[in-house]
């Protein structure tokens, strides 16, 4: 599926219609106030009253912004935005931090500029008491809202928003403030509200632009990364925690992290501690979106066999005998290797030494390693089911052969093939589940060998020993 076709989550759809149709409300709010602060400001001759209605005509431009801000950062990545659009909402917060600062600015100037002069008349009315505090009252309503659903949806252009409406309603209280200094016979009290709203709207552009800065300059959420590090270094099989990068990206915290496994660990358990890791950063912080890398290294506790067994794995390369000696204070290594029967055996050599010098590197140059080359038995044979007295026939020499033995009882599930190279025979067997592996292996041969000896067209006989039945003991199997 391309990009452009991704299928939005259900839970992200509803938290972009419900930030759209915030900051559509946002627009709707802003217009009627501005209209009814311009009027009342007109009548008054306020230079509070008439910043506020600035104030509010450039909200009306950001909350725009923040609408097609929105609506951009909700598209589905790109090949040219291949982590998203969630940036765009980063952008938005930063041109309204700027238009803060220039408004702030524009008021600073012209109350300064009433100052000077001491000639301007204030009139406030019963109009910009009532247009102030029912401003007040929508922008305190509007902010709590706002604020609320900013952090329900990770939204930097909302809490912009809420901003907005925070700084509003500071502003409409000093406006408040310096039409009732007016009104008391204090003119200059409207041009000093004025200087308190510049002074509060340029803080409140501070606060907006310091964290939208840091999103844009990728900054680390503070303290974010040491909380999951405790978390990762918590899951068992995690050795050590390599890098670990954060950013925040909307809504969202992604990163790249690395960690250290032991590296005899199978496929399977890496990845189940992958997942492990992944659950438990996503539990604790469920908006941290974390790739993973892994990197296998070797402990101090792993045996000369498994690093042996490890590099041939590696190498794909099937080994077997493996046999560890000290002789005079030296090792010496010894290995079957099983390869294609069909191979040439100049190639067969050259992947064996190549096998052999990987070891010594890793053991060491004082290690000795020899290695015998075995054909590989063909992966599939054509053949069918021998005649039933065919098969009671090797049934026979088997239990016979097994009684000689003596550590052999209870042969079943005899199984005996026809093929072109020759019968493949399987069959079960029962064994003291005291007796060592080695020992087993020992017995079951020799079993092998005895019966080749008495069909000389075998090709593969396979024993399968099983543990002996408690019910079923040796005098009863020799009767």
């Amino acid at each position: 599926m391309q990009a452009s076709e991704a299928t939005v989550p259900a839970a992200s759809s509803d938290h972009f219609r419900t930030k759209e149709r915030a900051a559509l409300i946002s627009v709707g709010v802003k217009s009627a106030m501005t209209i009814a602060k311009f009027i009342a400001g007109l009548a008054s001759g306020s230079l509070a009253l008439m910043s506020e209605t600035a104030n509010n005509f450039s909200d009306i431009l950001t909350s725009l912004m923040t609408f097609v801000a929105l609506r951009i950062a909700h598209q589905p990545a790109d090949e040219t935005h291949q982590y998203g659009h969630a940036k765009v909402e980063a952008l938005a917060a930063l041109i309204q931090m700027s238009l803060l600062f220039a408004f702030a600015a524009f008021i600073l100037i012209e109350a300064v500029r009433r100052l000077l002069d001491g000639d301007v008349i204030v009139n406030p009315g019963l109009l910009a008491f009532s247009v102030l505090i029912i401003s007040l009252v929508v922008d305190l309503w509007r902010w709590r809202s706002l604020h609320t659903l900013a952090k329900t949806t990770k939204s930097h252009a909302l809490a912009a928003e809420a901003l907005n409406f925070l700084a509003d309603a500071a502003a409409s209280c000093m406006a408040l403030l310096g039409l009732g200094l007016a009104r008391a016979g204090f003119p200059e009290g409207d041009a000093l509200a004025a200087l308190m709203v510049a002074g509060f709207i340029g803080f409140t552009g501070y606060q907006l632009g310091r964290r939208t800065i840091d999103t844009l300059l990728d900054a680390a959420p503070q303290g974010l990364a040491e909380k999951i590090r405790v978390i990762v270094a918590g899951v068992p099989g995690v050795i050590k925690i390599g890098n670990l990068r954060l950013r925040p990206l909307g809504h969202q915290v992604v990163g790249d992290m690395n960690i250290f496994i032991a590296r005899t660990l199978p496929l399977e358990k890496a990845a189940a501690i992958k997942a492990n890791v992944l659950a438990a950063v996503t539990k604790a912080h469920p908006d941290v979106s974390l790739t993973m890398t892994m990197q296998p290294i070797a402990l101090g506790d792993e045996t000369m066999l498994e690093r042996i067994l490890l590099i041939a794995a590696k190498r794909h390369i099937p080994i077997h005998h493996v046999t560890v000696q000290e002789i005079d204070g030296k090792t010496s290594v010894g290995f079957d290797v099983e390869l294609d029967g069909a191979m040439a055996h100049g190639t067969a050599h050259e992947i064996v030494s190549g096998l052999e010098g990987e070891i010594a590197r890793e053991l060491g140059p004082d290690i000795e390693v020899e290695s015998h080359i075995e054909p590989l038995m063909p992966a599939e044979l054509p053949g069918q089911d021998a005649p039933a007295a065919k098969i009671e026939d090797i049934k026979d020499h088997l239990i016979k052969n097994a009684r000689l033995d003596g550590a052999i009882f209870e042969i079943h599930n005899v199984r005996v093939r026809e093929t072109p190279a020759g019968l493949v025979i399987n069959y079960h067997c029962r064994v003291d589940p005291d007796l060592p592996v080695g020992e087993v292996h020992r017995h079951v041969d020799e079993l092998d060998h005895g019966m080749r000896s008495d069909f000389a067209d075998i090709s593969r006989i396979i024993g399968h020993a099983e543990p002996l039945k408690a019910s079923l003991g040796q005098a009863e199997w020799e009767s």
